[in-house]
């Protein structure tokens, strides 16, 4: 049986890589899988790319407007699997019609995604905050602060300084440089209190 699947974590867990090796052994298998991510997301064009090495084309990208259902189940209801990068990215209607895909479709998705804006706050990611109120299956993937505890947070850094406010998604410019870190509870508060 099909469900919906949510695996999220902090930058650099390792989810794009995750996603990669699943379509790899869907493929090794003789099965067709879809690869989507969000158009938001420019930095690599239609391309996924890991810190590590492998990358993949996918085989679309989707704006706040499209109907991924209408979409996949037109173009891509042969597919024995879904997968989806950046997944925090998705309107709470695009997360419901991964469902239909689910329903409907009886095809497993798999949704790759943060949980929270680097802002921690209560306003996050519509697409995570929908994952995780109806995913069947949730898993958080684990990765470490340069302290080596537990990272749980995503810090955005402007030219070196943790910023705690503005919107979530900053386009570098090349004015100044933009860099995300996953870090801990602990180091968060160091940052933002001005310890570090």
């Amino acid at each position: 049986m099909a469900k919906l699947y949510f695996r999220y974590g902090a930058m650099g867990c390792g989810k794009t890589m995750q996603l990669l090796q699943v379509a790899f052994n869907y493929e090794e298998r003789g099965h067709k899988v879809c690869v989507i991510k969000p158009a938001t997301d420019t930095k690599n064009g239609n391309r996924l790319l890991t810190r590590i090495g492998p990358e993949r084309e996918t085989d679309f990208c989707f704006s706040r407007d499209d109907d991924i259902f209408a979409k996949i189940s037109k173009e891509y209801s042969n597919v024995a699997c879904v997968l989806v990068d950046e997944a925090q990215f998705l309107t709470t209607s695009q997360v419901d019609q991964l469902m239909q895909v689910v329903t409907k479709l009886n095809i497993p998705v798999m949704a790759y995604g943060l949980r929270t804006n680097f802002r921690r706050s209560s306003d996050g990611f519509d697409g995570a905050t929908r994952l995780l109120q109806i995913a069947q299956e949730i898993e958080e993937l684990k990765t470490i602060c340069s302290c080596g505890r537990k990272a749980t947070l995503n810090a955005r850094f402007v030219d070196g300084k943790m910023l705690t406010d503005g919107p979530d998604i900053l386009i570098d410019d090349g004015t100044s440089e933009i860099t995300y870190r996953a870090i801990c509870e602990w180091c968060y508060d160091d940052y933002k209190n001005g310890r570090k």
